[in-house]
């Protein structure tokens, strides 16, 4: 069971209210709860208006704090705003978690259209005051005295702290995390039988491709982490290639990685920020999971920043 710290301002009065508005609310809790998990709940969610639907001793149990949790479901798509319900304390669960999320989700995907068009009715009817949005919580957005105090977003010491504190905590970490392959970006599995380190190559390979790498052409690949495209790069297309991150502890892993594999003439991984790179002339810039940690107002003069290396029109 995950403790919480919440605030109990605005809690109802427990389990056995059943007066006035609160047993209103309840009511149409429990109305709208029956229909979104169907007869035979396959988790348990209990309310703080005294609303129980499913077995109050079930292995899977959700409870709803206070009505703030209801807003940040109501008001953000997919699973978001669950997980900031969660993290604000507004929402407890017991139980496997992820089994919870993976029951919730079956719940809704089997909803037909006139449940959906239902649900969405009584929603607006009964909680109209939990449709408006609340504000983002301050473990997600941090106040604009902090952001000032770290700098400007994306300056160069705001992304090497990022980068630091989410990467540098242990190469064996990420060793058992993620397997031989160390390679964080999502797969891309050439059929169904491929194992993850298959799957991992197949990605690596596709990047090879689309580029149009040949022996002797020089790669940049911009925020590499632990150097698995600049590997595969070098060893099964004869490039020249440099990699850069931001992790000190990535940069040391991939050199070593590269020496062990006999790479190092041909390949290196450097402690660098892409906008450092003293180097030009590269004939390719491949980047995998940069992008979307790049401010949308910031894209074209990163893309310029990484094209300004590049030698050849077109194929970066």
């Amino acid at each position: 069971m995950r403790a919480s710290t919440t605030d109990t301002t605005e809690r109802g009065t427990g389990h056995g209210t059943t007066t006035g508005t609160t047993a209103t609310a309840g009511t149409a809790l429990t109305a709208i709860l029956r229909r979104a998990l169907g007869a035979d709940p396959p988790l348990t969610v209990t309310a703080f208006d005294g609303t129980v639907v499913g077995d109050p001793d079930g292995p899977l149990r959700l409870h709803i704090r206070t009505p703030t949790a209801m807003s940040y479901v109501l008001t953000s798509p997919n699973e978001l705003g669950v997980a900031r319900a969660y993290v604000t304390g507004h929402l407890d669960v017991t139980g496997d978690l992820h089994a919870i999320l993976r029951e919730g989700t079956a719940a809704a995907e089997r909803l037909t259209t006139a449940d959906r068009l239902w649900l969405l009715a009584r929603l607006a009817r009964d909680f109209t005051d939990r449709l408006r949005p609340v504000p983002i919580p301050v473990e997600e957005a941090p106040s604009r005295l902090r952001r000032t105090a770290r700098g400007l977003r994306h300056s160069k010491a705001r992304d090497s702290d990022a980068i630091s504190r989410h990467y540098d905590v242990s190469n064996r970490f990420y060793e058992l995390v993620l397997g031989p392959s160390m390679a964080y970006t999502c797969a891309c599995y050439p059929d169904g039988s491929a194992t993850l380190e298959q799957a991992q190559a197949h990605k690596f390979d596709l990047v090879c491709r689309k580029l149009g790498l040949k022996p002797g052409m020089r790669l940049l690949d911009v925020g590499c982490g632990w150097g698995g495209m600049v590997a595969h790069a070098a060893e099964h297309y004869g490039v020249r290639a440099l990699g850069v991150t931001l992790s000190r502890q990535q940069a040391e892993w991939a050199q070593r990685d590269l020496r062990e594999r006999g790479l190092a003439d041909s390949a290196e991984v450097r402690h660098l920020d892409y906008r450092d790179v003293g180097e030009s002339g590269f004939d390719a810039v491949s980047s995998i999971g940069l992008t979307e940690h790049v401010a949308r107002a910031t894209c074209r003069r990163t893309s310029a920043s990484c094209t300004r290396n590049c030698g050849r029109a077109g194929g970066c």
